[in-house]
């Protein structure tokens, strides 16, 4: 099995529901081993005035292949809701992979790791407490190194583990 991590956001109606559900849903693409802390965190990018976002990460074992599971994490964000709009906009849920093993890929459809995650706060803080010895198979510096190079600005922990199950966490 591959051990994929993902990054899980949403700045859209219930947002600690929203991405419980996402969880969720991802049991049906394999094992989830390991979730974040949930973090609330300025929009990037994107229009003016939207909401803040919930987000977090998780460790996810999979026998899918990158492509298909791209395809199939972009099936349940529209099954939650997902609905197209302006790049970087206020959405219900976003999931990306960000790791796939130690995977160096880069089609039309997919490039990994992720391209930007290594300037992204909103990322690094929740995956650095899940994998903070990840090394990016590109730029050779651990997770919790990225972090520290990136910072921890506009980030805010609101409920530790365990959140993701109803009422858990805080």
């Amino acid at each position: 099995m591959a051990e994929v991590y993902l990054a899980l956001g949403s700045n859209q109606g219930d947002r600690a529901a929203n991405l419980r559900v996402a969880l969720s849903r991802l049991r049906g693409l394999g094992n989830v081993v390991a979730v974040s802390s949930l973090y609330e965190t300025e929009p990037v990018g994107g229009p003016p005035g939207q909401p803040y976002y919930y987000n977090a990460c998780c460790l996810l074992q999979t026998d899918l292949a990158p492509v298909e599971l791209l395809r199939s994490l972009k099936g349940l964000e529209r099954e939650l809701g997902r609905q197209e709009g302006p790049r970087w906009g206020p959405r219900v849920i976003d999931l990306d992979v960000l790791f796939y093993d130690d995977l160096a890929l880069e089609t039309p459809e997919l490039e990994l790791p992720h391209p930007r995650l290594h300037q992204r706060p909103f990322v690094l803080v929740p995956l650095s407490e899940i994998a903070p010895g990840l090394r990016h198979p590109l730029l050779g510096l651990t997770v919790a190194e990225l972090m520290r190079r990136a910072g921890k600005a506009g980030v805010r922990r609101v409920a530790g583990p365990g959140w993701e199950v109803a009422g858990g966490g805080g």
